[in-house]
């Protein structure tokens, strides 16, 4: 049985590799250091599923007192259609109403589209906008 639970240090490697696994990392963000960075930060907005010692999902997410944003959202491959996902976002979002969230979002990089549908079924809405970003720290 799946178990949602904030992440601990432990965790690490493991995130990682299900990051990996799930396509989530780039080049140009090291993991490692995005993990060090959200512990920093609001931790307990970093969640993962367990199941049996096993890590199969991740969630991380942010509120800046405006808007929540969420990231790193996963489920391991070989565990899709159990609601690994949905599940760790519900309880996100919970955390982040407690918090007085009043709309969250998030982006999907182009070429994962398929998880749209995801999103679609739990409400989210789609939008047009341009994106953009400038680097404060190189990795």
């Amino acid at each position: 049985m799946t178990h949602i639970r904030a992440f601990a240090v432990r965790d690490t490697e493991s995130v990682i590799d299900l990051w990996q696994e799930t396509g989530l990392t780039r080049s140009w963000n090291n993991p490692h250091l995005d993990i060090r960075r959200k512990l920093s930060v609001q931790p307990e907005l970093f969640l993962v599923a367990e199941d049996g010692g096993d890590i199969v999902g991740s969630v991380m997410a942010g509120y800046d007192g405006h808007r929540g944003w969420i990231y790193y959202l996963a489920s391991s491959p070989q565990r899709r259609g159990e609601g690994i996902a949905r599940d760790l976002l519900a309880h996100v979002e919970e955390l982040l109403l407690e918090m007085g969230c009043p709309k969250v979002q998030l982006m999907v990089r182009p070429g994962n589209e398929d998880v749209l549908g995801l999103y679609d079924k739990l409400g989210y809405e789609r939008f047009s906008t341009t994106t953009t970003g400038k680097r404060l720290i190189a990795d």
